[in-house]
């Protein structure tokens, strides 16, 4: 392979991804730029601001209606108190039912009223989450057509995948809980706070004693969890890469003996994830028994204040009853505001990353001052030209880092219809080239013309539509074969489809299949050899018909029988279109119109096979190389 693949992604030997793309965000994972990323989350949530805003109001009036309840409730022991102590004192008639009926019949109403707002505000923030969520994903989706190839050469594929997966998921997830909580939990703790000093000032005041002890039992135990949360979440993508990498390579993993030392590193992975896991989750674990234990004390506190200050007639018996109420709720809201600023953490981290990826440099957005006029016989006009095939390179200069350039002076002239291979060593640039044609990658100097106009002045859509492409590595996708064949001309007719499976040699195996063209091909296409999947792939681009044809190493996956009738396709194929065939096997390519040999990015020689065999130099090395084993000459 060229240069194109000096930077790939981490993958197992049998295309498994790495680690990058490991679990679900941890709570504790820590935005850079919290406050910058929050600010973007907030900004690309404003359009449903109204919808917001409402929740923000039922939430309140939910939790407003909840706080008011067991102030109700104690006038309605105050009364039953009231009515008992008159009875045994003979001062009242005894317990005035029809007046408790009435305070229990208001509770019932203000707790119903209460849950039909909580309802309603837990419907309408589950649409906005799942609205920003699916807008997110559609953003990302459309994001990635954008994305110039350079950046997938520095990422790997897993690490895109988490973006659009576990990250977007986290966001869904905590969206949905946060922004309802931190309301409901500032409104509860203002309401209760309001209602604690309506009832009694100076039980308040103890109550409030135990918020500083809470806050820093908090304090501790997030900061000492933080550092296991990061490491568990860290060696969490280690285990998953490695378990991905090591099923999916099972076949060569075994095929060299490597079960032990596999077995070995899962090992190092799992115990120290073991270890950053336990401590976390347990430290964690520690963070209500503690709430618990100091909401305890401060209960006991005021149970003792409170029956004092009604042994001196200062506080009414359901007052007493009503503020132990609130005491028990007060610890409640302060213990969920400190789980989401977890939970805000690992949104605005989500959010970070998702942002990184939404604003990442794209493509030079297409200008195209050339469209290419269709193959109706119409005479070509206007802007509309009519391709003919031929290409020239024009002094290309590239590199994937302009700092480190790898083809400084590239320059050949290719006629419509003329078959060029490009040979060279690996790494030499071919493949390279071939990119640079297509344009997956702009020159960083000089230029590439087809027909004499310059490819960046043509759409990439429309540029592309003139190659058909054949690559070493094949890519099929879970479907039918048929729909994979034409996958190269999506309106193509079933005959159509069959007929450049004939050419290509594939038509008598796809009907050995169970399923001929029907049959459905897997996630990895592994239910066919390699060889069936250069044949299908060979298949798709005779369907596309195009002006230039891009070979690849296509038939380096078959065997030598098959190889010659792909051979002979082939040639059928190339009669009339202008072609480029990189190669490694030269035996394939002595028929060629012109070689050009390539070496660390130039072109060393050029002409044809005859040519070349007489200049007794770099290409006649290489081409005498492959044969000397088998004591064949040139």
């Amino acid at each position: 392979m060229s240069q194109m693949n000096s930077r790939p992604p981490r993958r197992g030997p049998m295309g498994g991804h790495g680690p990058m793309g490991g679990g679900p965000m941890m709570a504790g994972a820590k935005a850079k730029d919290f406050k910058g990323s929050m600010k973007k989350l907030l900004r690309y949530m404003a359009q449903y601001k109204f919808r917001i805003l409402l929740v923000m109001l039922f939430a309140v009036a939910s939790t407003v209606f909840m706080i008011v309840g067991p102030k109700i409730l104690g006038n309605a022991t105050t009364e039953m108190a009231n009515g008992i102590l008159g009875k045994i004192m003979g001062t009242g008639e005894g317990i005035d039912f029809a007046a408790i009926a009435r305070i229990l019949l208001t509770l019932v109403v203000l707790y119903i009223t209460s849950a039909a707002f909580s309802y309603i505000q837990g419907w309408l923030m589950t649409g906005v989450t799942m609205k920003v969520t699916y807008n997110l994903r559609n953003d990302i989706a459309k994001k990635i057509n954008r994305l110039p190839l350079k950046y997938f050469d520095k990422t790997s594929h897993g690490e895109v995948l988490s973006r659009v997966t576990n990250d977007v998921d986290t966001l869904a997830q905590s969206l949905n809980q946060s922004i309802t909580q931190i309301i409901t939990s500032l409104t509860t703790f203002i309401g209760i706070l309001f209602m604690m000093f309506s009832i009694s000032w100076e039980m308040t005041l103890i109550a409030l004693c135990t918020i500083p002890v809470s806050l820093i039992f908090i304090m501790v135990i997030v900061r000492h969890s933080q550092k296991y949360f990061k490491a568990q979440q860290e060696y969490l993508g280690h285990v998953n890469g490695h378990v991905e990498e090591l099923y999916g390579g099972h076949v060569v993993m075994k095929a060299f003996n490597g079960e032990e030392s596999s077995v070995r590193e899962f090992d190092k992975y799992n115990d120290t994830l073991y270890k950053s896991a336990w401590k976390s989750q347990f430290l964690s674990g520690l963070m209500m028994p503690v709430m618990q234990f100091v909401g305890n004390v401060g209960y006991v506190a005021v149970c003792i204040l409170g029956g004092w200050l009604a042994a001196q007639g200062n506080l009414a018996v359901g007052d007493i009853q009503a503020f132990i109420q609130y005491v028990r709720q007060f610890t409640q809201p302060i213990t969920q505001i400190a789980n989401i600023s977890n939970i805000l953490q690992s949104t605005t981290a989500a959010a970070e990353r998702v942002f990184e990826f939404l604003e990442e440099e794209e493509e030079i957005p297409d200008k195209p001052l050339i469209h290419v006029s269709g193959d109706d016989g119409a005479p070509a006009s206007g802007s509309d030209v009519r391709i003919e095939g031929s290409v020239q390179f024009a002094h290309v200069k590239f590199g994937y880092n302009p700092d480190k350039i790898i083809i400084h002076d590239f320059s050949a002239s290719v006629q419509p219809g003329q078959k060029v291979a490009i040979v060279g060593p690996t790494g030499a640039g071919k493949t390279t080239m071939v990119k640079l044609l297509m344009r997956f990658y702009d020159v960083n100097g000089g230029a590439i013309l087809v027909d004499g106009y310059d490819i960046r002045d043509f759409s990439r859509n429309e540029l592309r539509g003139l190659f058909g492409m054949v690559l070493q590595d094949t890519w099929l996708y879970n479907g039918t074969i048929k729909d994979n064949i034409r996958y190269g001309r999506l309106d193509a007719t079933d005959e159509e489809v069959i007929a450049a499976a004939k050419a290509a040699q594939a038509d008598h195996f796809i009907r050995t299949l169970p399923g001929s063209y029907n049959m459905e091909l897997n996630e990895e296409a592994s239910n066919v050899s390699q060889g069936q999947k250069q044949l299908l792939t060979i298949a798709r681009a005779i369907l596309s018909n195009p002006k230039i044809l891009i070979l690849d190493e296509a038939t380096s996956s078959v065997d030598t029988r098959t190889e010659i009738q792909i051979q002979k396709a082939m040639d059928n194929l190339m009669q009339g279109r202008t072609s480029f065939i990189i190669a490694h096997r030269l035996s394939t390519i002595r028929n060629a119109d012109m070689i050009l040999c390539m070496k660390d990015g130039d072109i060393v020689e050029h002409g044809t096979h005859d040519e070349l065999m007489e200049k007794n130099g770099f290409y006649a090395n290489l081409y005498n190389s492959q044969f000397e084993q088998a004591g064949e000459s040139a």
